[in-house]
């Protein structure tokens, strides 16, 4: 047995993946930002330290970072937090926040990337705006295993009336049969 790994292969089936869960939740990403989480799933596949990571610290201690390593930081606070409400929703409940605490801290770290960088600088702003979206398709990668999205229907709702999520509102859908609305006062934001 070989120890090569065949890297072009594994590319185009994370492309794969994503393109069914795109069709699944209603996104459509464009190539950069589709071969952003390509790569960004490929880097954290074998991961499993990520879990133990407690990201507002992280965010405030890459803060105070010298410039190189406050944007690898940052980078990594914006990738788990991506992740984590992507792929890993429960955790929010575990560790008692709602997932949108997640979305709100990784386009904060891509946020600040891209308003403290002249390289790279365009596409972490565009991962601080589609952040939501992005997370939709990871979201769906679930539905294409045939699996639930992982979201209790507390948890979708609030995703969706917190951030605007597609897929929540489409998980909503399904579990209930009914159109969510919004309350009077709510969070929302696009």
């Amino acid at each position: 047995m070989s120890d090569f790994i065949d890297v072009t292969g594994d590319i185009a089936q994370w492309q794969k993946l994503l393109h069914e869960a795109g069709e699944h939740s209603g996104v459509e990403l464009d190539e950069e930002l589709e071969s952003y989480l390509v790569f960004l799933l490929m880097r954290y596949l074998k991961r499993p330290d990520m879990a133990q990571r407690v990201m507002a610290l992280e965010f405030l201690e890459a803060l105070q970072q010298d410039r190189r390593q406050r944007e690898e930081s940052l980078r990594e606070v914006g990738d788990q937090c991506l992740l984590y409400s992507g792929l890993f929703p429960q955790r929010a409940e575990r560790r008692r926040v709602r997932v949108s605490y997640y979305v709100e801290l990784g386009r904060g770290a891509y946020r600040n990337l891209a308003d403290n960088l002249s390289e790279l600088a365009q596409l972490f702003g565009r991962l601080a705006e589609e952040f939501v979206p992005a997370m939709d398709v990871l979201q769906g990668i679930r539905a294409v295993g045939g699996e639930a999205s992982g979201l209790t229907p507390l948890q979708a709702h609030e995703l969706w009336s917190d951030t605007g999520s597609r897929a929540a509102r489409a998980e909503l859908r399904r579990l209930g049969g009914v159109e969510p609305i919004l309350a009077a006062g709510s969070r929302r934001r696009q």
